[in-house]
């Protein structure tokens, strides 16, 4: 056995695909749920929960301080999004049904180190997803973008439009770490339009051509498509060597029924 090999350890992947929505605020908080109880050991080894998403607009903590935060709850209400605040940072965002949030959970006994890798790693993991499903997708922040980030997830159109598809981030604690994905795949109209009444509301930069789906740049492309072509991905690529290329991972599908047995919503 060479040194390498040594050093190569196996463990279990969970895979959950939320089927029942827990409510807006709660599908949210239950991601801090599973954080604390990976950190806790409640559940062993890494794990990656994916659900489709109540309409809902995530109020960045910057945002809540702005005077025309209020304003820009009301007319989220209106145009049918439920108005949250995440712990996390950056701006406004919104998603749907018609999006997916992936969200990778990971025991770490230094959960710092490689923070910023992880923003690579999963932006070239999210870009091989959609290009395998003919999306000219990249990582990297479009001018006038909404929630603005360097890893946001971007396609380029046939008319030259890039348009952001997906924003990402991350929460560490003492022992683990959450990565979490907002990828909207259909409806991308839907998004921009209320994406551009809280922006004018918070009186922040936006141009509302730069928010769309993956379905504006692969018509026809549904949520089923991509988290099928996601698991392929993690199946083929992520299962060999996870992050540190020093761990190689099982896959096993847990239902959402038996994680929420385990981890009961606090």
């Amino acid at each position: 056995m060479t040194g390498i090999e040594e050093c190569v350890t196996t463990r279990m992947l969970n895979w959950v695909e939320q089927d029942v929505s827990l409510g807006v605020a709660e599908d949210l908080a239950y991601s801090t749920d599973l954080l604390r109880a990976v950190q806790h050991g409640t559940i062993t080894g890494p794990i990656v929960r994916t659900y489709r998403p109540k309409p809902t607009v995530s109020f960045g903590q910057q945002d809540t301080r702005m005077d025309g935060y209020e304003r820009a709850r009301e007319l989220s209400e209106q145009r049918g999004f439920a108005p949250v605040v995440r712990r996390v940072g950056g701006r406004a965002a919104a998603y749907h049904p018609g999006s997916l949030i992936i969200d990778r959970i990971q025991p770490e006994d230094d959960a710092m180190f490689g923070f910023r890798n992880r923003f690579t790693y999963f932006g070239d993991l999210l870009t091989a997803t959609l290009k395998q499903l003919g999306a000219n997708a990249a990582v990297g922040e479009i001018p006038g973008e909404y929630c603005a980030g360097e890893y946001s997830v971007h396609a380029v159109l046939d008319s030259g439009q890039r348009i952001k598809l997906a924003g990402t981030a991350q929460r560490v604690v003492k022992g683990a770490w959450l990565f979490s994905t907002s990828l909207v795949v259909e409806d991308g109209r839907s998004v921009r339009e209320v994406l551009t009444d809280v922006y004018d509301a918070l009186g922040l930069e936006f141009d509302p051509a730069t928010a769309g789906a993956v379905a504006d740049a692969v018509p026809g492309l549904t949520v089923e498509d991509v988290t099928d072509e996601l698991l392929a991905q993690y199946e083929q690529r992520f299962l060999q060597g996870g992050i540190a290329g020093q761990e190689t991972y099982e896959l096993a599908t847990m239902e959402w029924s038996e994680l929420l047995a385990k981890v009961p919503p606090v």
